[in-house]
């Protein structure tokens, strides 16, 4: 059965770096049956993470056919994929577009995640468009059952781990200057 994902908005009052308060309305994806089970697994899933009051303004289902988390990624695309096959019938060419959520911290590691998710893709295909979402979490369902545990345990590592800073090294080593003629030799 294939996944069914809904965004959810929520409105809250959230405190920002500066520490003053403001309401903010961020959307979240739920995986869940119906609009009824969508609503009661927001409500469990901000409960964990909100301690005020909360209001889901929206809920809706989500055109993804795949999410994807990828470790050290903070920041969630949406990766728009045109599948190519020939019509032999009519002897013309058609596009079916799907959409993949995939994690990364810019618009080109995005780019190589959706280019290492569909690896394995028989068919041609090619990636018209490629743009930031404004979600802010995924919540997959979790039935409880043994085999399903390990998967979800991979999924929240890779989705919650932080991206790696670079650290500039400094260069400390010293060349003398070479002259022209010096260089010729």
């Amino acid at each position: 059965m294939s996944t069914i994902w809904y965004e959810c908005k929520v409105k809250y009052r959230k405190t920002d770096e500066t520490g003053a308060q403001k309401i903010t309305t961020e959307p979240y994806l739920v995986d869940a049956l119906s609009y009824t089970e969508a609503e009661s697994r927001i409500n469990e899933e901000m409960s964990a993470y909100i301690s005020e009051e909360f209001k889901i303004t929206n809920i809706k289902v989500a055109n993804y056919a795949e999410i994807h988390p990828f470790e050290n990624a903070d920041r969630w695309f949406r990766s728009k994929v045109s599948l190519l096959a020939y019509d032999e019938e009519s002897g013309k060419e058609r596009k079916t577009n799907m959409y993949l959520l995939v994690q990364a911290n810019d618009v080109k590691e995005a780019y190589d995640n959706t280019i290492s998710v569909m690896k394995g893709t028989m068919g041609d295909y090619t990636i018209p468009a490629i743009s930031e979402s404004p979600i802010m979490d995924v919540f997959p369902y979790f039935s409880g059952e043994e085999g399903e545990l390990e998967q979800l345990e991979r999924f929240n590592a890779l989705k919650s781990s932080k991206p790696e800073v670079a650290v500039e090294t400094v260069d400390h080593m010293e060349f003398e200057a070479v002259t022209e003629e010096e260089a010729v030799v």
